[in-house]
C-alpha cells in the first residue's frame, strides 16, 4: 500500500522531466482546483530559474519518487488564481476540524495516492500519471516527516517513520477552517458533520479557533445547533462571536436560546450591538428577553428562565398531562411543575416524577411538595445558590414583590454560576 503513496514532503523539490528525461526544475507547491475536481491535483507548480511556471495534471506522463515526467513541455508561467487551493501556501499548518475526534488540529503534511489517467489506483493497470488527496496527517509521522525533508532520502525516512502509528483524516471528512464565507463556497465546504457533534464538544473545538474563524462556523451552522453551541461557550467569547455576525442571523441563534441564556449573552454587548440583534428577533422571544434584561444579571431575576408550565391550583395530574404533551419542546429540562391562584401568585410546586404514581382524577395540590421554597426575583445569586445547596433543589420557583409567579432557576443555572466564579 505505502508504494500507492506519496506524502506532500516528499512531493516538494522533485526534480521535474521534460520528455528528453532533462530537468527543467523541482516542484514548489501543487493545486487543486474545488470547482473542477475535489481531490484531484490540477496543478503542479514548479520553480525554474527566476520563474515559477505551471502543469497541468493532464501534461504529466508519469509520477514516481524518482520525479514527474512530462509528455508535454507546452509550459506557462504561474498566475496566483483564487480558484487554486494550493497545498504549501492555503493547507499546510493550516487547522482543521477533526469532526470524529471533535477537536482543532493542524495539518503537518499531505497524503496523495498515485492514480492513472482513469482516476484508478494502483493495481489497474496504466502509468500513474496524477495525483489525488487521500488524506491530510495531523500525528507525529508527519511531524517526524517535516522534521527530516531534504535532509534525508524518502525511502530511509518512510523506514524511520513505520513504527509510528499514523494519524490522519480522510480527505472527504476535512472541513477548512476559513473565515471567508465566499472562499468556504468555493470550497464546497459542509458542516453537516459539525451539526452532529455534541454542543459541549463543538464548544471546546470553537473555543481553540480565532475569532474569525469562530463567526464563520457560526454562520454556517442550523440556528438551533448553534444556539446549543453557543451556550456551551464562555460568555465572554458568546459575546465576541455575537458581534462578528451580521445582526439578522445572530438574532436567528439568540431566539433559539433560552429566554435567560439570551439576556445573559446581551447583557455581555454593547447595548447598540444588543439593541440591533433584538430588533431582528421575532416578538414572543424578544418581549421574554427585553423583560430578563430589567432584571440585574446578579439576582434571581437575572438568573430565571422564563420557560415553564404552570397550571390552575385546583387541576388534576390529567390536566398536567395534557399541558406537558402540549409542552414537549420543555420536557428536556423541566422536573416541576408549579401551581398558581387565580391572580397569578405562586401556591405549589409539584415534583413532575410523582404524576406517574397518580391517578388522573388526582388533584395537583395534593401531590404538591410540603415546603414551598422560593426567591424574588430581587435575591442576589449568593442567597439563591445557599437555597440550592441547603435543599438540594433542582429547580427554584421565582415571585415578584406581589408573590406572582415571574420564572424559575434550575440547577443548571446554578452551576454556570459556579463555574464563572
Amino acid at each position: 500500500m505505502a508504494e500507492s503513496l506519496l506524502y506532500f514532503t516528499e512531493l516538494v523539490g522533485m526534480p521535474v522531466l521534460d520528455v528528453k528525461g532533462r530537468r527543467i526544475g523541482r516542484v514548489r507547491d501543487a493545486a487543486v482546483v474545488p470547482l473542477i475536481h475535489p481531490a484531484r491535483i490540477d496543478r503542479f507548480l514548479v520553480g525554474g530559474g527566476w520563474a515559477w511556471l505551471t502543469i497541468r495534471y493532464d501534461q504529466v506522463a508519469s509520477i514516481s519518487l524518482a520525479g514527474i515526467h512530462l509528455k508535454d513541455e507546452v509550459l506557462t508561467p504561474y498566475h496566483s488564481d483564487e480558484y487554486m487551493l494550493r497545498i504549501g501556501r492555503d493547507l499546510l499548518d493550516q487547522q482543521i476540524i477533526d469532526v470524529n475526534g471533535r477537536k482543532v488540529v493542524r495539518v503537518n503534511d499531505v497524503t496523495f495516492e498515485y492514480r492513472n489517467g482513469n482516476g484508478y489506483g494502483n493495481g489497474n493497470g496504466g502509468a500513474h500519471n496524477s495525483l489525488w488527496i487521500l488524506e491530510v496527517d495531523v500525528g507525529v509521522r508527519s511531524i517526524v516527516r517535516r522534521l527530516v525533508q531534504g535532509v534525508l532520502p524518502p525511502r530511509i525516512v518512510r523506514g524511520i517513520q513505520r513504527p509510528i502509528p499514523p494519524h490522519s483524516i480522510r480527505w472527504e471528512f476535512c472541513n477548512i477552517v476559513e473565515p471567508d464565507p465566499q472562499r468556504r463556497l468555493r470550497l464546497n465546504i459542509s458542516h453537516e458533520k459539525l451539526e452532529k457533534i455534541h454542543p459541549a464538544d463543538l464548544a471546546d473545538i470553537v473555543e481553540e479557533l480565532g475569532q474569525a474563524e469562530r463567526g464563520a462556523i457560526f454562520e454556517s451552522l442550523d440556528s438551533e445547533v448553534a444556539a446549543e453551541a453557543l451556550s456551551e461557550v464562555d460568555p465572554k467569547m458568546q459575546a465576541s462571536i455575537l458581534e462578528s455576525m451580521e445582526p439578522e442571523k445572530a438574532a436567528e441563534i439568540v431566539e433559539e436560546m433560552s429566554p435567560d441564556e439570551a439576556a445573559d449573552v446581551l447583557n455581555e454587548l454593547e447595548e447598540s450591538a444588543s439593541e440591533e440583534i433584538l430588533e431582528e428577533m421575532e416578538v414572543a422571544p424578544e418581549s421574554e428577553v427585553r423583560e430578563l434584561l430589567e432584571f440585574e444579571e446578579d439576582t434571581a431575576g437575572g438568573m430565571m428562565n422564563t420557560e415553564y408550565i404552570t397550571l390552575h391550583e385546583t387541576a388534576t395530574v390529567e390536566d398536567a398531562m395534557a399541558a406537558l404533551r402540549g409542552n414537549e419542546d420543555q420536557l428536556e429540562n423541566l422536573n416541576s411543575l408549579f401551581l398558581v391562584d387565580g391572580e397569578g401568585r405562586l401556591t405549589g410546586a409539584v415534583p413532575l416524577a410523582r404524576l406517574f404514581v397518580a391517578t388522573g382524577a388526582t388533584p395537583l395540590r395534593q401531590l404538591a411538595s410540603e415546603t414551598l421554597i422560593s426567591a424574588t426575583v430581587t435575591d442576589h445569586q449568593d442567597d439563591v445558590t445557599e437555597l440550592f445547596d441547603k435543599y438540594n433543589l433542582l429547580a427554584l420557583p421565582v415571585v415578584d414583590e406581589e408573590k406572582r409567579f415571574a420564572g424559575v432557576i434550575t440547577a443548571d443555572d446554578i452551576i454556570s454560576v459556579l463555574r464563572q466564579k
